[in-house]
């Protein structure tokens, strides 16, 4: 691909790929890589999590559930490489594959002719790849830049989505816990100080994070 087109290419994943929150950014990712990415008529999401469960997330068309459950089922197929091992991968004839003996007969029989994963985020819970179908044989052969630019654009967005996530998650702890410390003033008629200090104790002693402890008191204050 030259470069006016990577240029274009560019900046139509920079319009697409809309700030927001986590869900919206990963439905937008696979949308875009349809809209986007040569000879993709599908695309999805694999997220490892830390248990080792795999899960498909914003699949842009129902079939997918399917080929990407025979992939985790039998742990083999570009999907699951992509996730398990954070690499890039393509399959433009899964058919002949020899990686995929198993897994290649489902993919046919759905009319997934190629595939490829490309690893997208690693976080210190999960790891995610974004895939790619195509119902024409030979797609996938040469993603080289394109694939690339489009996964650093998404993981990007993604990065972005989870700051925004965090944030929110910072406020809402923090408003949690300033609640509850108006709580205790007003029980125990404390200062805001020996309030906070006094959940601070409780979630030492309990083992329990402050935040879970707040919740737990707001809760009961309620009842």
């Amino acid at each position: 691909m030259n470069d006016d087109r990577l240029l274009d290419l560019a900046q139509r994943l920079a319009r697409t790929l809309t700030p927001g929150d986590l869900d919206h950014t990963l439905s937008r990712i696979t949308a875009a890589a349809v809209e986007s990415l040569p000879e993709t008529d599908y695309a999805s999401i694999t997220v490892l999590h830390s248990d080792g469960r795999l899960e498909t997330v914003s699949p842009t068309d129902d079939v997918l559930w399917g080929v990407d459950a025979a992939q985790y089922e039998l742990r083999e197929g570009p999907c699951y490489e992509a996730a398990a091992d954070s690499v890039h991968i393509a399959s433009p004839d899964l058919a002949h594959d020899e990686r995929f003996p198993k897994y290649a007969a489902s993919a046919v029989a759905a009319g997934i002719q190629a595939q490829a994963g490309l690893a997208l985020f690693t976080a210190p819970k999960s790891r995610g790849a974004l895939n790619l179908y195509a119902r024409k044989l030979g797609a996938f052969r040469d993603l080289g830049a394109i694939g690339e630019l489009f996964r650093h654009q998404a993981a990007m967005a993604i990065d972005y989505a989870r700051e925004i996530h965090n944030l929110r998650e910072a406020v809402g702890t923090r408003t949690m816990i300033g609640t509850a410390v108006g709580i205790v003033m007003e029980r125990y008629h404390l200062t805001d100080e020996r309030a906070f200090a006094f959940l601070t104790r409780v979630s030492q002693d309990g083992n329990i994070k402050l935040r879970e402890v707040a919740r737990r008191l707001i809760e009961t204050s309620r009842d």
